[in-house]
């Protein structure tokens, strides 16, 4: 019949429908509950406001000489209007800059929508999440606002959310943890703190004192100043040229010591906790169960005291400092915390014929191996121990040169998931095979027995 259709025959594969009443139509199963959306705090704007100030004064910078050019050229009057002009533009940009940004929590996701010509909108996957960290700015401290910066996992910058009230960014920031670890979001207190450790005021100052940069920026004027009074004999050049070196280090130590004061280490159900600042105080935590690496850093003046600086390695994490000094126990100890099961192993030098390959700071290379760390020390002046997980090795390498070889010597070196390397050098050859091969197996058995990324499932 034309403009008829039959359909095929059903194959021998085809499905016969279930018996039973008729058809059941298909059901849609419920989505998950819409987040509504968010708008950062009110007092945004006169941050924001300040972009297109900063385009001007920066072009101003640039061509100095044309900007009072063209200043001078214009009338009293115009001048006025154009800075008034400036204002005005300033201020709609803030305001149409914070109208248009929101956010929203959901169950996986936090998602930022920003722009006022262009559009974005970013999808921050809460299971990639490294770390949230509040800071509070001066200026923000007296208004009440804070500032949360996140870091995630494969992104090299920090996305914000700049500026909350500070009890919603501590809110926010809590429960953006808890989902991140895998754990109930326990509503608007933060988890309960344990302080570990809480650097002195003194010991702060003293170690920064002690930091070789101030004593390098004072024989750099000398050596200047020395060269100065030798070229011309004039004190005024001295004091133009030193004044400046000195006071840029000064400026440098205040800055690292107010950064660091009332540094407190804390534990938590969310990871470690580590608040500090003068001026601008930050509130970060570490995850523990996403530290790479960990390094004991002991410069040559502090060793008198007994001190080390502590640093850590987190992937997608620009949290690098556990804590700024500390008596080489405690930082033994916070290690442990960071670590669980795991101790500091005296790294071993290598042999004596290894002058040979290093000259006379052989004698700060040194390496240890035990069942859970691979630990690494190199440095005569600045004396650095790396601490390695054999669940967070990503390969390990064997590697001799000539002059190596006809030493009888050979290097290590492991690479760990903060895209960072680990060297051993001046091993002897046998030794260093013997590693190289065991290293695979271990990195193999201590990743199945590591805990998985969502840490806080793993807690009763």
């Amino acid at each position: 019949m034309p403009g008829s259709y039959e359909p095929p025959p059903p194959g021998p594969y085809a499905k016969t429908p279930p018996a039973g009443p008729a058809h059941a139509a298909p059901v849609l199963l419920p989505g998950p509950e819409p987040r509504p959306e968010r708008r950062l705090h009110p007092l945004t704007p006169l941050r924001r406001a300040w972009a297109p100030v900063a385009v001007i004064l920066g072009w101003a910078v640039h061509d100095p000489n044309g900007t009072y050019r063209q200043l001078s050229a214009l009338a009293t009057g115009t001048l006025v209007l154009a800075s008034l002009g400036v204002i005005l533009v300033a201020c709609v940009y803030g305001v149409l800059s914070w109208w248009v940004t929101w956010f929203a929590v959901t169950e996986s996701e936090l998602r930022i929508r920003s722009g006022v010509l262009f559009r974005r909108t970013a999808h921050i996957r809460l299971d990639r999440l490294q770390a949230v960290d509040v800071t509070r700015p001066l200026l923000g401290r007296l208004a009440g606002v804070a500032k949360l910066k996140l870091d995630v996992v494969g992104a090299k910058s920090r996305d914000e959310l700049a500026y909350l009230a500070e009890a919603e960014a501590r809110v926010l920031r809590a429960e953006l943890l808890a989902r991140a670890a895998g754990g109930a979001v326990r509503g608007p207190d933060e988890a309960e703190r344990r302080v570990l450790w809480r650097v002195a005021p003194g010991q702060l100052a003293g170690s920064v004192l002690l930091s070789g940069g101030l004593f390098g920026s004072l024989c750099g004027a000398a050596f200047v100043s020395w060269l100065l009074w030798t070229a011309s004999h004039s004190l005024w050049s001295i004091a133009v040229t030193a004044v400046p070196i000195v006071g840029g280090a000064a400026t440098k130590l205040f800055r690292a010591y107010a950064n660091a004061y009332d540094w407190t280490v804390g534990e938590s159900p969310d990871g470690l906790r580590l608040d500090h600042g003068l001026l601008e105080t930050a509130h970060e935590t570490v995850p523990p169960g996403r530290v790479q690496s960990v390094r004991l850093v002991e410069p040559l003046l502090w060793r008198a005291f007994g001190w080390v600086r502590v640093e850590l390695h987190v992937a997608g994490s620009q949290n690098s400092v556990l804590v700024p000094v500390a008596p080489y126990a405690a930082g033994r100890a916070l290690v442990a915390r960071v670590l669980p099961g795991t101790g500091v192993p005296e790294p071993v030098r290598p042999p004596a014929r290894a002058r040979w390959r290093l000259a006379w700071w052989w004698r700060g290379q040194g390496l240890a191996v035990d069942g859970h760390l691979f630990v690494a020390r190199q440095g005569v002046l600045r004396r650095t121990t790396s601490l390695v997980p054999h669940a967070k090795v990503q390969s390990v390498h064997f590697t001799q040169g000539p002059w190596e070889r006809a030493l009888g010597l050979a290097s290590l070196a492991v690479d760990h998931g903060a895209n960072g390397t680990v060297r051993a050098r001046a091993r002897a050859a046998d030794e260093a095979r013997t590693v190289f091969h065991a290293q695979a197996a271990r990195s193999r058995t201590s990743r199945k027995a590591s805990p998985p990324a969502q840490w806080s499932r793993e807690r009763p």
